[in-house]
């Protein structure tokens, strides 16, 4: 008898909101039912403090978390802003688990215009993870990100996109890590993503403490995670913002944190390792052809004058395969990227 009723007061306790666990990451912490905002407080060390923004979305019935991220290049605006949306639209009412949102990690180059790196130490932002607590802004950054986002979910994905010199057809990121249980997870996660071409990854790091990319970070962790990529050339055209923001919602249906079927990519075009095209020459680059061209190994796709005309280098394609992206303005550094070509592939 005692222990019957034991039962049934911890059963109508739990029931009751005071009982609601709260969820924190960063400054942000959410009551079920709740969707609130806060930072991610990167202290000050050799270099400036941050205050990276995040929200914390706490759904009103169980389930797994998934932390949503873009910004790490300020200047991939579709990313950026369909995580925006996200953050507008999605509602707690109808979430089964959690969501972290990060939508914007490099507020300096936001601020300030800058692509593929932070104004203030010269390093991208997804190329330093774990981090180091003891580095400059950007290590710190990966550090806290890290331990607040990546150590806290269970899935997640790395939303980016062309940056201001990169004219870039939509397209996702699959590792395969050779663990089974989180291939099969991440391949569901990339497929309900929906975007038609995916890149299959195999030479990420195996290394949690060396992991350097944010989804190697989640995997190396035991956390399913993709990348993906839509918006060319810093515009955040209607089209691409919401291919990303439909992919994000389909992950969630996926997951069983939305109501309703998932619906995934029918025909996949499964890309192989990528190859990336490099100017040997400074000068003005004229591209020959767009992003999501077919082309055949050995086509011309560009070339480089010096600052007279003169034609000094002709891009060529290392390999038959897609125009994932090419450079969308005429300015060229020596070793700079000219273009990404990607060679179609057998279904993994």
């Amino acid at each position: 008898m005692r222990t019957s009723l034991l039962k049934v007061v911890l059963t109508v306790a739990c029931a009751l909101p005071a009982c609601a666990a709260t969820f924190s990451v960063g400054t942000a912490t959410a009551e079920s039912g709740q969707k609130t905002t806060g930072y991610l407080e990167v202290l000050a060390g050799s270099d400036p403090a941050m205050n990276i923004p995040v929200v914390v979305v706490n759904g009103t019935k169980p389930g797994p978390t998934l932390a949503l991220v873009s910004g790490a290049h300020g200047t991939e605006y579709a990313s950026i802003i369909a995580l925006e949306k996200v953050i507008q639209s999605v509602d707690p009412a109808q979430v089964s688990g959690k969501l972290i949102i990060v939508p914007l990690v490099n507020l300096g180059s936001f601020e300030k215009k800058v692509p593929h790196v932070n104004p203030t130490d010269g390093k991208s932002m997804n190329r330093f993870y774990p981090g180091n607590a003891n580095g400059t802004q950007t290590e710190r950054a990966s550090w806290l990100i890290t331990k607040e986002v990546v150590e806290k979910c269970d899935y997640l994905i790395d939303l980016h996109g062309g940056d201001l010199d990169e004219s870039l057809r939509p397209y996702s990121y699959w590792s395969k890590t050779g663990n089974e249980r989180l291939d099969t997870a991440s391949r569901g996660m990339v497929l309900a993503f929906g975007l038609d071409h995916i890149i299959v990854v195999t030479d990420r790091p195996k290394d949690p403490s060396a992991s350097r990319y944010l989804d190697s970070t989640a995997s190396t962790r035991g956390k399913p995670a993709i990348a993906v990529e839509a918006g060319y050339s810093g515009t955040a055209e209607p089209e691409d913002v919401q291919k990303l923001v439909e992919g994000c919602y389909n992950v969630m249906r996926h997951l069983k944190m939305l109501p309703g079927a998932a619906q995934t990519v029918e025909n996949p075009v499964w890309v192989g390792k990528v190859s990336s095209v490099s100017s040997p020459s400074a000068g003005f680059f004229y591209p020959l052809v767009r992003r999501g061209t077919y082309v055949a190994e050995g086509m011309k796709i560009g070339y480089v004058t010096d600052y007279f005309g003169k034609t000094v280098w002709e891009a060529r394609a290392p390999t038959s395969g897609v125009v994932l992206y090419i450079c969308s303005v005429p300015s060229m550094k020596k070793d700079d990227n000219v273009a990404n070509i990607g060679p179609i592939t057998t279904e993994p």
